[in-house]
């Protein structure tokens, strides 16, 4: 019976042993992320934009679209937009060249986009662009915030307060840039000094493994439209992720549906958004 029992305590050491760096590293949502790069892996992804005014709410635009890692991070990326409404009151917000639904595959830094305002010759129905935008011309348009991204990841948690697994604070575009590739490109114009300075509001919930679960982001109208047309006006993305570690393939279009568009040079980009 001693044996038996000692067997069984030996096991039950050696079994907590095992696990203890894996809760370690799970207490750890920056550790956490890193341990899904997994060349192959990747997560899944909802966006629901709304426009939040003094009359009421109105959401009307939407994404779906994976992330597909290597060992370094995000690898690839396939996004769909579109627009879920004709809303008179959110034409001053989306432009009218996202009225057909768009996609974006992103490999490396190379995009190909189809539909929304792109129009290929005919027989082509993507555009490749080298050092192209995070998510095509919607992208300016879905989540800005990408906790795919470590760094950005890292920095939410730090700034916001935590409330059990949910952290709730402000950052600022200007910080955000800093950090992220994912803002740095998703557009064709740099952020302008007035965007930078503008503040978001996110509540960022985390699910029983330590990995984003949903991300809601608020900021001003102003940062998509002239402060003269946005008053009170605020824009709110909520994401939702899904299929941390699940297997995603990110593929390029087939070269003969495809039409170059030369390349855009990665840290000039010109011009100024807002």
């Amino acid at each position: 019976m001693k044996q038996v029992i000692a067997g069984v305590a030996v096991a039950t050491v050696t079994t907590f042993v095992a696990a203890t760096p894996v809760q370690a590293a799970a207490t750890d949502p920056v550790k956490a992320l890193k341990s899904q790069f997994v060349a192959g892996k990747g997560v899944k992804f909802t966006d629901v934009v709304t426009l939040v005014e003094f009359t009421g709410n109105t959401s009307f635009f939407k994404r779906t679209g994976s992330f597909q890692f290597g060992r370094a991070g995000i690898v690839a990326s396939d996004v769909s937009a579109k627009r879920t409404t004709d809303a008179p009151e959110t034409s001053d917000i989306i432009p009218w060249a996202l009225d057909r639904p768009e996609r974006t595959i992103r490999i490396g830094t190379t995009s190909y986009y189809s539909g929304g305002p792109w129009t290929p010759p005919k027989g082509k129905t993507w555009i490749k662009h080298p050092n192209g935008m995070s998510a095509g011309f919607s992208g300016w348009y879905g989540q800005l915030v990408n906790v795919a991204e470590p760094a950005t990841l890292k920095a939410l948690i730090t700034r916001g307060k935590r409330t059990g697994r949910t952290y709730s604070g402000t950052i600022s575009f200007g910080a955000l840039e800093r950090i992220s590739p994912w803002l740095r490109n998703v557009s064709l114009v740099r952020l302008s000094e007035n965007s930078k300075a503008a503040v978001l509001r996110f509540r960022l919930t985390l699910g029983s493994d330590q990995l984003p679960q949903r991300l809601i982001t608020v900021y001003p109208g102003s940062t998509h439209v002239s402060a003269a047309v946005a008053e009170d006006r605020q824009l709110s993305v909520e994401t939702r992720y899904t299929g941390w570690g699940s297997r995603v393939t990110v593929k390029a279009p087939p070269a003969g549906k495809v039409e170059n568009v030369g390349k855009r040079e990665p840290t000039v980009r010109g011009g100024s958004r807002g």
